[in-house]
């Protein structure tokens, strides 16, 4: 076996989960492992069944199957992993570190962590917030099932103070608060389309069209909105797929917004940044659910929309030094009055986009990813010597 440079890691991210759709904790772990492999060191990613094959160093572990949780997401869980296969695997790749996404599967997440070398320094990075009391009681069971996995661990992180305050009531772990991150000049450099280069504004809307999302209550404010007089001219653009779709558009339909909406469907990651750079103010209106913002963020990141989101913990973690931003995401009338407000203020709508671009950069993969660097040396340092 070859030897590595001790300034060079070998890392494997661990989540039970497949990489084949785009949601936060598959855009983190391919966020912060492209960039730890821009900086010379070893990346694998230890998943669960996934088809993709434009990423290297993919190892899938187990088969899975398909689940919704959290108030629609879709995920998918592992069925149980070779315990054999999965030792012979890790003893020839011998890791340095393996990043764990938590929680994980004692069916998969918590084998590869007691399979694991002695030698491996093992981290963990908390990803997610309740949306609702079933969902608290189901992690704080997995929780009990994967304790023993748990002592394992070198170092937690949470995305958000409101993740870490979960995991210290589901999981009984205490976590470092380490951001989500993005790839700042990726978002920062995208191009508006050419069919919003117009006098009309444009509010986009990105995310699932599930209940929780809170586009529904999007358009009953915009349905508000269209009533009132001396409103400048607008257009709503719906990006997302999910289970709510013909139920909105029929919603569409009724309040007679048909010209002034259009759902666009699934936004390819390729395409996503471009309608961020094409809206004068994206709305996130979920309703919880939300351990972070990231979708915040990335829009912030374009420079060109001024960000509004439901008041949930997620998103009021992200907006703490903004709260002006937030809103009862239950309260159509009052997202109305806010979106007349910054549809009817050019000064205020700039003066938000060059904050959100300006205060998006403390989340930029290159400012993460050196402290998440840090982290692994330190908990390897550690392990090492006990």
């Amino acid at each position: 076996m070859a030897t590595r440079s001790k300034r060079h890691l070998k890392i494997g991210y661990v989540l039970d989960d497949g990489l084949d759709k785009p949601d936060g904790v598959q855009q983190y772990i391919l966020s912060v492992g492209e960039w730890m492999r821009h900086k010379g060191h070893d990346v694998h990613y230890l998943v669960g069944e996934t088809k993709r094959d434009d990423l290297i160093n993919v190892h899938s572990l187990s088969r899975n199957i398909g689940v919704r949780f959290n108030g629609g997401n879709r995920l998918t869980i592992p069925l149980p992993t070779n315990t054999r296969k999965l030792r012979e695997f890790l003893h020839t790749e011998q890791f340095d570190v393996l990043h764990v996404q938590v929680p994980y599967s004692p069916m998969m997440g918590a084998r590869v962590i007691q399979a694991a070398s002695k030698k491996v320094a093992v981290v963990g990075t908390f990803h997610i917030a309740p949306y609702s009391g079933l969902v608290a009681l189901g992690t704080r069971a997995l929780g009990i099932w994967t304790r023993s996995s748990l002592k394992r661990f070198d170092a937690m992180l949470s995305v958000s103070s409101t993740a870490a305050e979960f995991a210290r009531r589901t999981f009984k772990l205490e976590s470092k608060v380490l951001p989500n991150t993005v790839d700042y000049g990726w978002f920062h450099k995208a191009r508006t389309f050419p069919a919003y280069k117009d006098k009309k504004l444009t509010i986009l809307f990105l995310g699932r069209l599930v209940p929780r999302k809170g586009c529904r209550e999007l358009l009953a404010a915009v349905g508000e909105l269209s009533q009132r007089e001396r409103v400048p001219t607008f257009r709503v653009v719906i990006c997302g797929r999910g289970p709510e779709e013909p139920q909105l558009k029929r919603f569409v339909a009724k309040l007679g917004l048909e010209d002034a909406v259009e759902f666009k469907g699934f936004v390819s990651e390729q395409d996503k940044p471009r309608y961020y750079a094409s809206a004068d103010i994206a709305v996130f209106p979920s309703s919880g659910g939300e351990s972070f913002g990231i979708v915040l963020l990335e829009a912030m990141a374009s420079g060109k929309a001024a960000v509004l989101a439901g008041d949930n913990p997620g998103y009021s973690s992200v907006l703490a030094d903004k709260p002006e931003l937030l809103f009862d995401p239950h309260d159509p009338h009052a997202l109305a009055d806010l979106l007349e407000k910054y549809l009817r203020d050019t000064k205020l709508r700039q003066q938000t986009k060059r904050w959100g671009a300006a205060y998006s950069k403390n989340f930029d993969v290159d400012v993460v990813g050196t402290k998440l660097l840090r982290v692994y040396r330190q908990a390897l340092h550690k392990h090492r010597r006990q």
